[in-house]
């Protein structure tokens, strides 16, 4: 396939919003399991939800099983506990360093479905105050969440009837540009979810025909380790996590490239499997990169430690500030979508 459709990249960014739009840290993903089957069922597919919650869909084909992967949990933190003044302490979900989260609007989410907006904030906040608010560790015991609401003591946040281990979901503040960027949290890995929403809509539409048997798994825990560890079909001979390229240092993904990775934090990925996709890109003359990443984890790295035997793969659009306000561009979502469906027609 030389070129996708506009069509094919307007309803993958459409994807991406939309999954962006719903908070999904890792735990608390039942709205976006729920958002996921229905979009699938009604694409006509037929969907199994594992006990841990990861959604399968087999898109069709017969011969060398295929499972795309990707995780629609996200970043975010927990209440770890309500202070004395009545703002909340928290526990991350997922790695990053406090200060990326500084002065984002956030929501709790409390056990019984009430929401409260607040904001992660420094207990030394002002400038015109503090002389260490530049200064201060961010660490989780000098940041908090700031409740938009009127309180002033513990009692005053425990009435509301918030507590600890309620969820906390960042603000996402996703944004298309006229320039082609996507700007949001989360597109670690919501880019590459959407991606495979819309390989699955050209599946349905004739538009691709698949050769082989191909599964899609949407996870919903690896940003905590273990989100592809379990729910992979038995006849699954190989599987490619489709999640994110990292911009920066010596790398050499950007925002417009497809990423393939050769090695992470959890050793080199499978010889056959990585050179097959370069050849592919090479022969479709896709606008690619070969990277390492040494603190970098994969839901097929997942599947490997709960003792699968596959052959695994992983590539994805290149993400800028990847755990921050991330930024991709269309030209990097086209490539992936491009990579993908010239492997499978491969095979």
């Amino acid at each position: 396939m030389d070129k996708l459709c506009k069509q094919n990249i307007d309803r993958a960014v459409a994807n991406i919003v939309e999954l962006c739009k719903i908070p999904s840290p890792s735990g608390f993903t039942n709205d976006i399991r729920r958002y996921l089957t229905e979009k699938f069922e009604s694409m006509g597919f037929k969907i199994q939800k594992t006990n841990k919650g990861s959604v399968l869909v087999c898109l069709g084909g017969e011969q060398e099983p295929l499972l795309l992967a990707a995780h629609v949990d996200t970043l975010g933190a927990m209440v770890r506990s309500i202070k004395s003044n009545g703002r909340l302490r928290i526990t991350k979900i997922g790695g990053y360093p406090e200060n990326l989260i500084e002065t984002e609007n956030c929501i709790v989410h409390t056990r019984d479905g009430k929401k409260f907006e607040g904001t992660f904030q420094i207990e030394h906040p002002s400038v015109h105050v503090y002389s260490d608010a530049a200064s201060m560790k961010r660490d989780d015991t000098t940041m908090e969440v700031v409740l938009d609401e009127k309180v002033f003591s513990k009692d005053d946040t425990v009435d509301l009837g918030i507590s600890a281990g309620d969820f906390i979901s960042l603000d996402s503040r996703t944004r298309v540009t006229s320039q082609g960027f996507i700007k949001s949290r989360h597109l670690d890995d919501k880019a590459s979810a959407g991606i495979l929403m819309e390989l699955a809509e050209m599946v349905r539409s004739g538009q691709l025909v698949l050769n082989r048997k191909t599964y899609l798994l949407f996870t919903m825990y690896e940003e905590v380790g273990h989100g592809g560890a379990s729910g992979i079909p038995q006849d699954v001979k190989e599987m490619i996590s489709v999640d994110m390229g990292a911009v920066g240092d010596d790398l050499g993904t950007d925002e417009y490239k497809v990423s393939i990775c050769a090695k992470d934090s959890g050793g080199p990925y499978d010889y056959d499997v990585t050179s097959d996709l370069v050849r592919t890109a090479k022969e479709n003359n896709l606008n690619y990169s070969v990277d390492i990443y040494p603190r970098y984890g994969s839901d097929v790295e997942a599947a490997l430690s709960a003792g699968y035997d596959i052959k695994h793969g992983l590539i994805g659009p290149g993400v800028y500030a990847s755990h921050g306000y991330e930024r991709t561009h269309l030209e990097g979502i086209e490539n992936t979508l491009l990579l993908i469906v010239n492997y499978i027609k491969k095979h």
